[in-house]
């Protein structure tokens, strides 16, 4: 008879720690020994611990948005080769209708950890490649109708046996991706992180026993349910339904409407997306996988930030979604910009938390809505792929001012630096900067929008392939604050005004033309006439706020330089907004 593992509180923490620092380590890794700026700069990718039935541990300090990815990928991978795993072995899939996968760009590396013999776990990591191959390069496009335009596809596959890496494998995947050095140097970086990962679980399961290691990898997910149950169980039960919109898919103008129902119950909590719009023919459906993610990511949010992030998390939660539906699409229906509708996914789940907890969740910010491709080749003929996300800033918070310029809770991404685009690209980066004005009026003040904008410069001609959005439906602001500036793209060929560009296109970029990308700013939170006039002056000063707008939507009258308050002129505006308001409300 098996001897009880002894539960020790203390140990149990110890683990939990050990194995977070381990995530954060192969995350290391991955920064350390990547090639190109999609990951070790704009850190595109995500790494974890998975136990041997397929339940996320512990995850990397990466992006939250594929928390959940995890989970149904590796279950694909144990279907597979459950019974016939050996040490040495690595699997890759990529494919969300085969593999569990998210979007063909982003390739998922899990490696079996042994010890003594048997099957401890996995260490496992995601990777957002540069190309993928496909009709337009950097496997971002958002014009594609099926997925079968949109790359390689990859089904759980061996991509090292034994030890020995599959040279077939790797030639297959050097020979359908547009930079084979690249997108080869950044899946061994994954690789490398996950081999990382299993020398230090191998050497925790030296110190504590193979068994004590499993049974406290079970303890943690017990744990971990029972304080998320804990939590919930605090909060009141209801409903609450939030629809946040798409401006359309590039083929039709219709908008695309993501539904979310919160409905807290006991200690139990469920996602419904059921009334979402049906799945669309350009490239943005959002695979259901990447869905639950989404409504993990945001639901972490709004709990105790000391609470692990592992499956025992994820029990509490329950995602609905109507197969079809552009947040639950089926083969074979496109979703290489699948990135697009997940920021809305995220903006809906939040939006009906701020219902249930106003006091708690933030106004809309702008998320990853631009995604930019210049790709072409050079005068050897050598192909150069730009790719990047463009994110821009929060929304007005219940409590305090809101983060100007940085990426939001879910995602945790950076923009790319200048100086590394300019020295790898024909490019040059002309403005980068914040726009006055664009973030929504509030108590607390939506973040500003940010401009980005990139002209030709080292080569004829180029691809530009631009997903972006909120060009119609802006960043919305609760209690009182008012909704974010709406986002554009302008294209200048310096022979006459800039004209305007709708949301999603591609065309030919000739050398010397000039793309702007004008991201949406962050909705505001609570009445306007409540900021203080001193944050007004100070947004004034720092060039987010003109004289005009901190008048017109702020109540405040700065003197003619604006350097300086004029209370009693404050004072006397802010009444006779007050009355107006009263007025059309009467």
């Amino acid at each position: 008879m098996t001897t009880p593992i002894q539960r020790d509180p203390i140990r149990l923490e110890l683990l939990k720690n050990a194995f977070a620092a381990i995530a954060d380590e192969m995350a290391a890794t991955v920064v350390r020994t990547a090639r190109s700026y999609v990951i070790k700069e704009a850190m595109d990718f995500s790494t974890g611990l998975i136990d041997a039935q397929g339940n996320l541990i512990a995850q990397g300090l990466c992006l939250p948005m594929h928390m959940g990815s995890f989970p149904p990928t590796i279950e694909t991978v144990l279907s597979r080769f459950a019974g016939d795993m050996h040490e040495g072995d690595v699997y890759i899939t990529n494919d969300p209708y085969t593999g569990g996968g998210t979007h063909l760009p982003d390739i998922y590396v899990f490696k079996p950890i042994h010890f003594d013999g048997e099957l401890l776990g996995f260490a496992a990591a995601i990777g957002h490649q540069t190309d993928i191959g496909g009709r337009v390069a950097g496997g971002n496009a958002c014009d594609n109708t099926e997925i079968f335009q949109e790359g390689l596809r990859i089904p759980p596959v061996r991509l090292f046996s034994r030890g020995e890496v599959s040279e077939d494998m790797m030639a297959v995947l050097r020979l359908n991706v547009r930079l084979p050095e690249k997108v080869h140097g950044d899946v061994m970086a994954t690789v490398s992180a996950c081999t990382r990962g299993e020398r230090a679980m191998q050497q925790l399961a030296q110190r504590y026993g193979l068994a004590v290691l499993r049974e406290e990898m079970a303890h943690l997910l017990d744990y971990t349910e029972r304080m998320t149950r804990s939590e919930l169980r605090a909060l009141a039960d209801g409903e609450w339904t939030f629809d946040d919109y798409l401006d359309d898919d590039g083929f039709s103008e219709d908008p695309i409407r993501i539904r979310c129902r919160i409905v807290k119950r006991g200690d139990g909590l469920t996602a419904d997306f059921s009334g979402s719009s049906p799945q669309v023919k350009g490239s943005i459906n959002l695979p259901f996988s990447m869905t639950q993610s989404c409504t993990w990511a945001c639901v972490r949010c709004i709990m105790d930030p000391s609470l692990p992030t592992n499956s025992g998390f994820m029990r509490a939660i329950r995602v609905l979604a109507e197969p079809g539906s552009v947040v639950y699409p089926v083969t074979p229906a496109p979703v290489a910009a699948r990135g697009l509708t997940a920021m809305r996914a995220t903006e809906a789940i939040w939006g009906a938390l701020a219902l249930m907890l106003p006091s708690k969740v933030f106004a809309c910010g702008a998320q990853g809505d631009f995604g930019v491709t210049i790709a072409g080749y050079d005068a050897r003929s050598e192909p150069f792929v730009l790719l990047e996300f463009l994110f821009g800033t929060w929304g007005g918070r219940p409590n305090k001012d809101t983060n100007d310029g940085l990426s939001s809770l879910a995602v945790n991404y950076s923009n790319s630096p200048v100086e590394v685009l300019e020295g790898e690209q024909p490019l040059r980066i002309e403005s980068y900067g914040f726009r006055a004005d664009s973030g929504g009026p509030g108590k607390h003040r939506g973040g500003v929008g940010m401009v980005r904008s990139y002209r030709l410069t080292g080569v004829p001609e180029a691809v530009l392939q631009v997903r972006s959005d909120r060009q119609k439906f802006q960043p919305y602001g609760l209690q009182g604050g008012h909704d974010g500036a709406l986002a554009a793209n302008y294209l200048n060929d310096g022979t006459g005004p800039r004209r305007q560009l709708p949301g999603k296109f591609m065309r030919t970029f000739l050398r010397g033309e000039l793309y702007e990308a004008v991201l949406a700013g962050g909705g505001g939170w609570g009445d306007p006439l409540e900021r203080e006039p001193a944050a007004v002056l100070e947004d004034v000063i720092d060039g987010k706020v003109t004289l005009e707008a901190a008048q017109r939507d702020y109540g405040v009258c700065l003197d003619a330089g604006g350097k300086h308050v004029d209370d009693d002129a404050t004072e006397t505006r802010r009444a006779e907004m007050r009355e107006a308001r009263s007025a059309i409300v009467g």
